[in-house]
């Protein structure tokens, strides 16, 4: 028997003892590699965590080597390799078996529940909703100067055409009214008139604001003729407008791109709001300076734009129109607290406020979202969308389980796209159901309140988070876009509050033309000034009234808070936490 001494560098390395000797050789040419790199990179400071960092990198990278090694070696065996393909063949079997389950209860539950809506006659396809063409001779938003807002290039310099200082004005005039917006007061016009006469003289300074405060009807009649100088060049295209007023229809050149409806460009809507913003200050000006004729035309011109995008079906579109009505009810009510309008023109103003009702235009623009969610789903399904351009649009990250839903489009079967229809579908209908009554121009607000509150229920998804949630339950848009319904009904009801109260105070104020005094109870105006009287869209009784000690009169709704608080105003002037929603025949006292 030898008695020499074995060296262990003169075994054989095969087998277990060979791999393990190559997973140390590329675990340590990996972390080399990996830590020159970052080390170059990075400062020396952070060495250790990036020694830490390339550990890691190279255990996983040596690991999944041996792994695949030991596989392969594995699979070499002929009985390995039947057992495999076997075991392949009933996996893929399994995973053909969930598409076809999943495809088939997908559609069969959404198409069951389409067909519903069908009967009731909803309308789902989004390219109904697409406005039908108009000849131009018929179209007033086919002028010249409305054209314009749909440029072929950048959309930069849309406000130049205009010749005015206004976009530059409008952000440097303070007033009494921006500190306290619980009640309305007067333009201030003095403070415009002090920021045209910098303008001119070229001592108009970087980030100078203008302030006055004089809003008595004096100071402000002088101001008002400089003001109306001002905005002089605005004439050709007011008269433009004007002379389109005729034309029947209106139909925007938007481009309906089947393929993106969430990106489609609406210029025009910024546009219009800024319209009505200058026909409210003009209008302002001219009922101070005496000029309510040209004031009404102005009045009747801005109401046109406004209800000129009634047709869109874009909630956006609704929205903007309910902000530039409200814009115009400024002049309306500057005219009836300075006593300007004649009964003739208060007649007129009655006669175009009585026939608005925001609740029954909210159907439009509500469905036309509906059926874009739906062909959002088959966007999806088709990969003409990312998740991650809807993210994008709402403005969400990732805590929202954007990843997740990222990576599950790519494999989800089609019938999943089916259940997000229908989820959405459902959920949207959940929102509106007994919230609101059209005929009766009502909204009701614990309706409104616990739909919001089951919508936050169904999608918040408790322990799981709201993205989990979404993703599993199959409610990613609906997560995504039915929130933010919450606040419609009530934009709708301030905007129909604002038509009610201001078309009452035209009843008013014609009273008081003939009688001398406003009356003591409305039921005096009823049938000799109105047919009937507008009520309160919260609680459907007639619209709270007394006349006050010094002749004046106040009327209001109870609020969103359906609470009667006597008059009193909260926070804002249509406050949807506290107080009443109040139309004061003449500015608040000490206000």
């Amino acid at each position: 028997m030898s008695e020499e001494s074995r060296s262990i560098w003169t075994r054989p390395w095969r087998g277990r003892r060979k791999l393990y000797l190559w997973f140390g050789l590329l675990d340590v040419a990996v972390f080399v590699v990996v830590f020159c790199v970052g080390f170059v990179l990075q400062s020396a400071a952070e060495a250790a965590e990036l020694a830490l960092f390339a550990e890691a990198i190279s255990v996983g990278v040596g690991l999944a080597a041996v792994l695949v090694v030991r596989f392969v070696r594995w699979l070499c065996c002929w009985r390995n390799f039947r057992r495999f393909l076997f075991g392949l063949v009933c996996l893929l079997t399994l995973v053909a078996l969930f598409y076809a389950e999943e495809n088939w209860r997908g559609a069969r539950v959404w198409n069951k529940y389409r067909r519903k809506l069908e009967a009731r006659g909803e309308q789902l396809d989004y390219r109904a909703f697409i406005p039908k063409p108009v000849p131009d001779d018929q179209n007033f938003a086919a002028t010249p100067f409305l054209k314009a807002w749909f440029p072929k290039g950048p959309l930069g310099g849309i406000d130049k055409q205009w010749g005015d200082h206004f976009v530059e004005i409008n952000e440097r005039v303070f007033s009494r009214a921006d500190k306290d917006r619980s009640s309305r007061k007067f333009v201030d016009l003095v403070a415009w008139q002090m920021a045209l006469d910098a303008i001119r003289s070229g001592q108009l300074k970087r980030g100078q604001e203008f302030e006055s405060d004089k809003l008595d009807l004096e100071s402000r009649a002088q101001a008002a003729p400089m003001v109306l100088e001002g905005f002089k060049t605005d004439e050709t295209i007011l008269a433009e407008l004007r002379a389109a007023i005729q034309r029947p229809y209106s139909r925007y050149p938007v481009v309906y791109d089947l393929d993106n409806p969430w990106g489609i460009l609406i210029p025009h809507l910024a546009q219009i709001k800024s319209t009505c913003q200058r026909l409210r200050l003009r209008a302002c000006a001219e009922l101070a300076a005496g000029q309510s004729k040209n004031a009404l035309e102005d009045v009747k011109l801005s109401l046109h734009l406004a209800d000129s995008i009634k047709d869109e079906p874009f909630l956006i579109s609704y929205l903007v129109r309910l902000a530039c009505f409200e814009i115009e009810t400024q002049p309306i009510w500057e005219g009836l607290a300075e006593r300007r309008w004649s009964d003739a023109q208060l007649n007129e103003i009655q006669s175009r406020l009585q026939r608005y009702n925001f609740f029954e235009d909210m159907k439009l623009p509500l469905d036309g979202e509906r059926a874009a969610g739906v062909l959002t789903a088959d966007l999806l399904y088709r990969r003409k969308y990312r998740p991650s351009d809807l993210f994008d649009l709402v403005d969400r990250d990732n805590s929202f389980g954007g990843d997740l839903a990222i990576q599950l489009s790519a494999v989800a079967p089609r019938g999943w796209y089916n259940l997000e229809q229908l989820n959405y579908c459902r959920l949207y209908e959940l929102q509106l159901e007994g919230a609101l009554d059209a005929a009766g121009k009502r909204v009701f607000v614990d309706q409104v309140s616990l739909h919001a509150h089951d919508l936050e229920r169904e999608v918040s998804g408790g322990r799981l988070g709201k993205g989990l949630n979404a993703v599993l339950h199959h409610q990613v848009i609906a997560a995504l876009f039915l929130p933010e319904l919450n606040k419609v009904p009530l934009k709708a009801a301030m905007a129909q509050t604002a038509a009610g109260q201001a078309a009452l105070a035209c009843v008013l104020e014609r009273y008081r033309l003939a009688n001398g005094s406003f009356p003591e109870k409305l039921d005096a105006l009823v049938p000799g000034f109105i047919s009937q009287l507008p009520n309160d869209v919260i609680t459907g009784e007639p619209l709270k009234y007394r006349r006050t000690d010094d002749g004046q009169f106040v009327l209001y709704s109870v609020g969103w808070n359906t609470k009667d608080d006597g008059g009193t105003s909260g926070r804002t002037l249509f406050d949807e936490k506290d107080g009443d929603w109040v139309w004061r025949s003449s500015p608040a006292a000490g206000r």
